[in-house]
């Protein structure tokens, strides 16, 4: 990858999670009680890995998945349990290390730590960035985007932080907030500037649907792209 700032928000994302919120994410991403706040995040997000997961096929056996940002794996897990063989892959590598602890051991999923853009992950049949591209510039998003359909057979899924005022005004209270509730820096993007970056990209991508999902503290958008 080419881009500077790409390199720069991957390192911050790196030293964010695996110095200073791996715990906290691993309670957020689990059935541990949490404060009010990370409550709403939990439920939004909870809404939003099932609205991508319904985009993907219902049947992925034969299919091969990459999920981009795998987190703390809910994603990979549902993906495999469809059938699909899946790498994950975070560029935290504590958080690999949960997932890893929690997926059933019998599921076809390759656990990485890396860069969701190394060549040498190969060719998939689907991708899914859920939250994983929310902390980039919208030229940078279009770049990985265009990188990863070089070697997507059919769709991408992912989300972005759609630029809107309320969210900008929830991510500047939000910095103010105690350091558990506190949450990583993200890059509202308007959504407009992005279909037109995406359409006009080197592969030319087709968007199919999209969703936008606020819970409390946390608004995300969904998008598909489709090959043409």
């Amino acid at each position: 990858m080419g881009s500077a700032t790409y390199s720069r928000y991957r390192g911050q994302l790196e030293t964010y999670f695996d110095r200073t919120a791996s715990k906290a994410w691993e309670q957020l991403t689990s059935d541990a009680p949490v404060s009010g706040i990370r409550r709403t995040v939990r439920a939004g997000r909870d809404r939003m890995g099932a609205t991508l997961l319904g985009w993907l096929p219902a049947d992925m056996r034969g299919l091969r998945l990459l999920d981009a940002g795998c987190g703390t794996g809910a994603l990979a897990v549902e993906a495999a349990e469809r059938g699909a063989q899946v790498v994950a892959i975070d560029v935290a590598g504590s958080l690999v290390s949960i997932a890893q602890n929690r997926a059933p051991r019998h599921l076809n999923i390759e656990w990485r730590v890396g860069d969701l853009l190394d060549p040498a992950l190969g060719r998939f049949d689907h991708v899914v960035a859920m939250d994983s591209l929310i902390h980039y510039p919208a030229f940078d998003i279009v770049e990985v985007l265009d990188q990863l359909a070089d070697r997507t057979a059919g769709s991408i899924v992912f989300t972005f932080a759609p630029a809107t005022p309320l969210l900008r005004a929830m991510h500047m209270t939000g910095k103010l907030l105690p350091g558990q509730d506190r949450a990583p820096a993200i890059v509202p993007v308007a959504e407009r500037l992005l279909r037109t970056l995406i359409t006009s990209g080197a592969h030319g991508a087709r968007v199919g649907r999209t969703e936008r999902i606020a819970s409390g503290f946390y608004t995300s958008q969904a998008m598909e792209l489709l090959p043409r």
